[in-house]
């Protein structure tokens, strides 16, 4: 296999440089890649992993996978491997190109042709029709993101072996028409942490439960929430490798859902749709989703289901929707991971706009219940992008042509229809409050392609969000104009998002969006970003911006607290996104887990404990009674009276959004969750960024920025029932609506309550956070408030 690159990045967000660096190594090792080889008997996938992929109970290790597509590329010139770096624990991380000998013997020539499709402005006049008649669909496979949807790392070798070995006239088409990049994993650490456990509880009453770990070392599940934040080393290797370079037309992204429902999703999308993604691409998902199912349905699959479930709003799951390709999302049915699972048909359950027991538009033919294998999974998952790379085969031409037209229109900027009311840029002010942070924008930006100049003289401008309101900006400021080939990856970057008032019908509950509302980006670290409505005098694109030195004051040297962080057997994302966290600002910690808990005697070797988001439920019960017992338990009492002895001995106790609630019982304190049973009618916001005012006289209130702006997610409110042993540090205004971008219902029922709260008990304290103040790696603007707490 050959390498892209030669180092892991393992900065918060890379150098850009190194992307540039690794775009110019792709070039140089595909240039010398040999034009032919001697053609060998392709390889089956059991002829090297040992058994047929969809055997019941059987999934192979990271190994056996790279080994095998190491077999085809030794045996075929149709399949060319290459290893883009290496995981976050250390595994390679690899991509196929497959196609026509032809085509890989000349990857150089496409690989140009696509970058010139994607701007118009590297084009010389006249060209554009030689690069549509020449050039090829450009099709990325992603699949096993989510390490326990396991199907995913079996249907790539079945892939993978058909393009390369079939001679029919339909894989011909495919290989001639198109270059299929497949990405077996975009999670290989979780192949074996899965697979491992997997193994491990075989035959024990623990089969086909997932890992008592996160099956991402510090993001689990959130590893397909990164997509434009680019905090992970695999997010990275995809973006810059393939994303960058490659600029598909056409994604297909492979993963599974519950095994109650439909038993698979194809697009079209439920609505909201995200503004800023073209129109052309919405209508291109359509028309691919709407000729998969047709293939499946004339193929005699039931149970496909359409306008369901997922929707087209947030870019953390979406990076190719501003970078001018589809996403084409399919989640299959699942079993008990390679366990048989048996589904009664009265078992099925209805989801929005779909009841699987129900025919319908949205689902025409209703599966009858019954056994449901890991084959049938690969099946699915392999007929489904079947269909796709057929699909892009066939209309090769058209795909180019759209994808052509979308960023002919990005430059374009607001001479599109529908784009009038765009801002012509945004500019970011140089000074700023957290140099860390406005580093961290900038090269989010710069990752994601986005050129970024310097104003050439001062910025005056009429503030969109304030009527009658002219401010000036000084030269040097930095520009970001919508007028560029990803203008609208920025803007939904950079902007306030409005999400709309969806109900399941009207007067009823508020219809639930498939992820968060907001995604702003300015607001979430602490930066001020103004919207223009004239473009500005700029200089050429801003070489890239390097990586900023993380510091958490009073934390980061020698004399930092001894702090520990919880982890649960019933793994929390939370607690992986805090670990993360510490390790980027070099804060010193130790992980402890229940039976360190339950021991006791904490003070004798912790100052600060800290209990990450998690149900109180799951802080209390731990790992479910199926573990081993070794697992399970949870805090438990023990737990719970270990920690309030902690506290009353002069400990600090740090609690993140709903493990606040849990402190609040375990340890008695004056304080209660104003928000518990209301129902989502009444009040809901489902991840939203919200204004609060802080308590500049507290040391925490006065480290938080100005205004400061929180994440919110199923997070408490708090009422203080004692005030001479609780003090409010951040609370919602009394009057007025908090929300700042995303989506609210039931404003009033924050009105006066607090956000953040610290509460003396005994000779120690407990910190509240009714929030996530480090929400996904991305609300810098918080990230403050946490040191000041554990100092």
């Amino acid at each position: 296999m050959r390498s892209l690159m030669r180092r892991p990045m393992h900065a918060p967000i890379a150098l850009l440089a190194v992307a540039l660096f690794a775009q110019l190594d792709a070039m140089t090792i595909v240039a010398q890649a040999p034009a032919t080889r001697a053609a060998r008997a392709v390889p089956t996938p059991a002829s090297v992993i040992g058994f047929e992929p969809g055997t019941d109970r059987k999934i192979p290790s990271w190994k056996q996978v790279t080994d095998y597509f190491s077999a085809l590329d030794a045996a075929s010139p149709r399949v060319q491997v290459r290893t883009l770096g290496k995981t976050t624990m250390g595994r390679p991380f690899i991509a196929a190109f497959i196609g026509d000998e032809a085509t890989l013997a000349d990857l150089p020539k496409y690989r140009e042709i696509q970058r010139k499709l994607a701007d118009p402005r590297v084009r010389v006049a006249g060209e554009k029709e030689r690069l549509l008649a020449d050039g090829k669909t450009v099709v990325l496979v992603t699949s096993s993101i989510h390490s326990t949807e396991v199907g995913g790392i079996m249907t790539p070798l079945v892939l993978a072996h058909r393009l390369a070995s079939a001679e029919d006239e339909e894989t011909r088409a495919i290989r001639a028409s198109s270059i299929v990049i497949l990405v077996p994993s975009l999670n290989p650490d979780g192949v074996d942490i899965v697979g491992d456990w997997y193994r491990a509880t075989l035959g024990t009453k623990a089969e086909g439960s997932g890992p008592p770990e996160l099956y991402h070392k510090y993001v689990g599940h959130d590893n397909n929430r990164d997509w434009y934040a680019f905090t992970q080393v695999e997010t990275q290797m995809t973006v810059d490798s393939l994303h960058n370079v490659w600029h598909p037309q056409v994604v297909n992204d492979i993963h599974q859902q519950g095994g109650n429902g439909s038993r698979i999703f194809i697009p079209p999308y439920m609505d909201p749709i995200e503004p800023n993604v073209d129109p052309i691409l919405v209508a291109g998902v359509n028309q691919m989703g709407m000729s998969m199912i047709w293939r499946m349905t004339a193929e005699g699959k039931p149970g496909l289901a359409y306008n369901t479930s997922y929707d087209l709003w947030t870019p953390a799951r979406a990076y190719m929707h501003y970078h001018g390709g589809i996403r084409i999302l399919t989640e299959t049915a699942s079993a008990s991971l390679a366990t048989p699972v048996d589904v009664p048909f009265e078992s099925l359950r209805p989801g929005y706009n779909v009841d699987p027991k129900e025919a319908s538009t949205n689902f025409l033919i209703p599966w009858r219940g019954g056994r449901w294998t890991i084959k049938d999974i690969v099946d699915y998952q392999t007929t489904a992008t079947w269909a796709l790379l057929t699909q892009s085969a066939i209309d090769r031409r058209k795909w180019l042509e759209s994808f052509a037209t979308v960023s002919e229109r990005a430059v374009a900027g607001r001479a599109v229809p529908g784009r009038e009311e765009w801002p012509a840029a945004f500019v970011i002010p140089a000074a700023q409050r957290d140099t860390g942070a406005l580093a961290t924008l900038l090269r989010i930006l710069q990752r994601g392609g986005v050129e970024i100049r310097r104003a050439t003289g001062p910025v005056v401008y009429e503030n969109l969000n304030v009527a009658d309101s002219r401010q000036t900006y000084p030269a040097g400021s930095y520009v970001v104009s919508t007028a560029q080939p990803y203008g609208a990856f920025a803007k939904a970057l950079l902007e306030r998002q409005k999400y709309p008032d969806l109900h399941e019908y009207p007067g009823g509950p508020p219809k639930r969006p498939y992820d968060v509302t907001a995604h702003t980006l300015p607001l979430l670290l602490g930066l001020h970003v103004v919207p223009i409505r004239d473009s500005v005098p700029a200089s050429a694109p801003v070489a890239p911006i390097p990586a900023p030195r993380l510091v958490a004051p009073g934390l980061s040297d020698r004399t930092a607290r001894r702090i520990a962080i919880y982890r649960n057997y019933s793994p929390s994302m939370d607690e992986g996104w805090t670990r993360w966290i510490f390790e980027q600002y070099r804060i010193p910690f130790t992980s402890v887990v229940d039976r360190d808990m339950r021991a006791g005697n904490l003070n004798a070797r912790f100052d600060v404990i800290l209990l990450p988001d998690q149900a109180p439920a799951q802080l209390t019960r731990g790992a479910p009674a199926t573990y081993p017992d070794s697992l399970r338990g949870g805090l438990g009492d023990a737990g719970a009276a270990a920690l309030k002895a902690f506290v009353e001995a002069g400990g600090t106790l740090v609690t993140f959004n709903e493990a606040s609630n849990y402190a609040i019982g375990a340890l008695g304190l004056p304080v209660k969750d104003a928000l518990q049973g209301i129902p989502p009618k009444d009040f809901y916001a489902p991840g939203s960024i919200f204004a609060v005012a802080a308590n500049r006289d507290h040391p925490i209130g006065a480290a938080l920025a100005q205004p400061p702006a929180i994440w919110f997610e199923e997070g408490p409110a708090f009422e203080i029932t004692d005030p001479a042993r609780a003090t409010a540090i951040a609370s919602y205004r009394a009057e007025g609506d908090p929300l700042l971008s995303g989506w609210l219902l039931g404003a009033p029922k924050l009105a006066g309550k607090a956000a953040l709260v610290e509460v003396k008990q005994g000779k120690g304290r407990v910190v509240l956070f009714g929030f996530r103040p480090q929400y996904r790696a991305q609300s810098m603007a918080t990230y403050p408030a946490i040191w000041a707490a554990l100092r």
